[in-house]
């Protein structure tokens, strides 16, 4: 048993979503039973954070106005995919209309409280994948496969951190083993969403931007599937962002160490979190292109042999970086606890982090809550925050026992500034701070450094 997530440009149109199912039929015949987890049609979430917001401010007209245009793509697409089919069309519709009027009642309650909490917000940004994904199982249904629609909300149990839940896995192991095994163990393929899922109260959560990559390891580590796959917009992982470095070139194979730090330090490919749930049960995951179904991809999976001393070069946009500095961390014990102490209570995770004898420089990704942060690390230290920076990092392996690699990598980058470098916490990843103006342009020396001389 295989689960295949397939993006929001996967299934952005009609033409997509029929595209889509011939390769889930494609798939089966050689695979056996799936899952398949659905993102929203491209673009829709972003309509409904941009409905939410109009709400927000009382321009409740404009709300109703999004709520039309997602209306009407979706309608655009079940006419061109159930032309000549009045039932299912007009099915689809009223359940699409129902969503939609609980998504005009939810615009209404963040207007008249003139509030977008989280917890709403995760009400309504999800909503897109509920949409999707009715159409694409209907359309599966009519191209003759066997095929049920799942609610993911009463599947996957997280915490109530809306905005970015987390799995409860105790909860939801059992119960999407029983829903989907029984399902799949008829024959029947089985239809769900992505990013969302829902409380032990049943309140809707989200994963965050990207989640839906998560959901699919999700319901791949329950079900101890044989194989995740990422049906995407690209033909794998490749050497550099393709749109940075148009020479980059792909990895067929990459391990799911190499992967966890090209996922989180910038890969745009692969949601970060994908990977940990996958790395525990040893499960490979497969990325691939939906658009370009005859490449191979990418394949992660535990050991990978190759002679490549440098894997990739990443980037990763919009960090925040903090620098600290006391006299009180000298030969002192305790002090770290202390200032970390503040990220936790926070819930603000740390990326990159730096230490002399007085100094303390890290990454944050996150700009929210900055002035209160500062507040209270200004009890302990001198605080400097500098906003909209980049991490760059190297990704390659056995950084620990090679010679030379810090030299290339910062004779690259001799004219560019860099704010502040953390290695050897890694045996396969050098990672530095540069301007975020910077980033793209250390990605290209940096890949022309390692690769150019390197086949394509």
């Amino acid at each position: 048993m295989i689960v295949m997530k397939f993006g929001g440009t996967s299934v952005g149109s009609a033409e997509r979503m029929e595209e889509v199912v011939q390769l889930v039929l494609a798939t089966l015949e050689k695979s056996g039973p799936a899952v398949v987890v659905l993102s929203a049609m491209s673009g829709v979430t972003n309509l409904l954070i941009a409905g939410a917001e109009q709400a927000l401010v009382r321009k409740l007209d404009d709300a109703y106005t999004v709520v039309e245009a997602i209306r009407s793509k979706h309608a655009v697409a079940i006419d061109k995919l159930f032309d000549g089919d009045e039932g299912t069309s007009n099915a689809l519709k009223a359940d699409i209309d129902a969503q939609l009027e609980d998504l005009i009642v939810l615009y209404r309650g963040v207007g008249y409280l003139g509030e977008l909490s989280k917890r709403s917000l995760d009400a309504i940004s999800g909503m897109g994948e509920l949409l999707s994904s009715r159409i694409v199982a209907a359309l599966a249904r009519k191209r003759g496969l066997a095929a049920c629609w799942l609610d993911a909300r009463e599947l996957l149990v997280t915490d109530d951190n809306f905005g970015k839940a987390a799995p409860l896995w105790e909860k939801l192991v059992l119960p999407t083993r029983l829903q989907m095994n029984r399902r799949l163990q008829e024959g029947e393929c089985v239809f769900t969403q992505g990013f969302i899922g829902s409380t032990t109260s049943g309140i809707a959560t989200t994963l965050g931007r990207g989640g839906s990559d998560y959901s699919a390891a999700i319901f791949g580590v329950a079900l101890d599937a044989e194989e995740i796959q990422i049906w995407t917009d690209v033909d794998g992982m490749m050497s550099a962002d393709p749109r940075v470095v148009p020479e980059a070139k792909l990895l067929p194979e990459v391990s799911f160490q190499e992967a966890s730090e090209l996922a989180y330090f910038g890969a745009k490919v692969l949601h970060p979190m994908t990977i940990r749930p996958a790395v525990e049960k040893q499960i490979p995951v497969r990325i691939l292109n939906t658009m370009n179904p005859s490449c191979g991809g990418t394949l992660i999976k535990a050991e990978v042999q190759s002679d490549d001393l440098i894997r990739a070069v990443a980037a990763k946009k919009r960090i925040t970086a903090v620098y600290l500095s006391s006299a009180n961390m000298l030969m002192s014990h305790g002090y770290l606890a202390k200032v970390f102490e503040i990220f936790d209570r926070y819930k603000i995770a740390v990326d990159l982090i730096s230490t002399s004898e007085v100094s303390i420089a890290l990454t944050i990704d996150t700009d929210e809550r900055l002035d209160e942060l500062q507040e209270e690390l200004a009890k302990h230290a001198e605080v400097q925050i500098f906003k909209d920076v980049a991490i760059v990092s190297v990704v390659g392996r056995q950084f620990r026992v090679q010679s030379g690699i810090a030299g290339r990598v910062f004779r690259a980058l001799s004219e560019i500034n860099i704010m502040m470098i953390s290695g050897g916490a890694s045996d396969i990843n050098l990672s530095f701070v540069v301007g975020g103006t910077d980033a793209d342009k250390a990605v290209k020396q940096l890949h022309a450094e390692f690769f150019a001389a390197a086949p394509v």
